[in-house]
């Protein structure tokens, strides 16, 4: 495959951008809506290029583990990082035990601008060093992804409503 699918969400926030910044970048509030329906929990953030956010979504008796390594960060405008979708226990990179195919590592950016009080954020994802399988996947899946990172944005919109207001 020449040319990789590319997962792109835009969607503005009623909030400056340092505070949208904050709220993909503080553990204490990204922990509240990054993985909806799940109880998040961060084991470790560390934002700079070559820091890693290690992250474990429980639901029921289950646990999904997560690890990104930060490529790039230019508060508050830019991030990039590479996800690892399924790590085990001990960070690892596994394959998804969910979806064999589904890609081991996605390139993802997050940019962040100013739209007068608002914000707009644009999410990007791409497969990195996929198989042709992995991107198939990938490229199938992409059509629900909204429904995830939506659930989660719409979560982010009451938490940015509450920090505004001072709760």
């Amino acid at each position: 495959m020449s040319e990789l699918p590319e997962y792109v969400l835009d969607r503005e926030f009623n909030a400056p951008r340092e505070l949208v910044w904050r709220a993909w970048t503080d553990p204490e509030i990204l922990h509240r809506w990054y993985g909806p329906g799940a109880e998040t929990i961060i084991h470790e953030f560390d934002l700079k290029p070559g820091g890693m956010w290690l992250n474990e979504m429980k639901w029921g008796g289950n646990s999904h583990f997560q690890k990104v390594v930060f490529k790039e960060v230019a508060p508050p405008e830019r991030m990039v990082w590479h996800h690892f979708s399924s790590t085990d226990a001990t960070w690892n990179d596994i394959a998804n035990p969910m979806m064999a195919d589904w890609p081991r590592v996605l390139l993802t950016t997050v940019t962040f601008e100013d739209q007068g009080d608002h914000t707009g954020v644009r999410l990007s994802q791409v497969p990195f060093e996929a198989t042709d399988a992995e991107i198939a996947c990938f490229a199938e899946a992409m059509a629900n992804m909204d429904k995830g990172w939506g659930a989660g944005y719409t979560i982010m919109d009451e938490l940015l409503a509450e920090l505004q207001a001072g709760a």
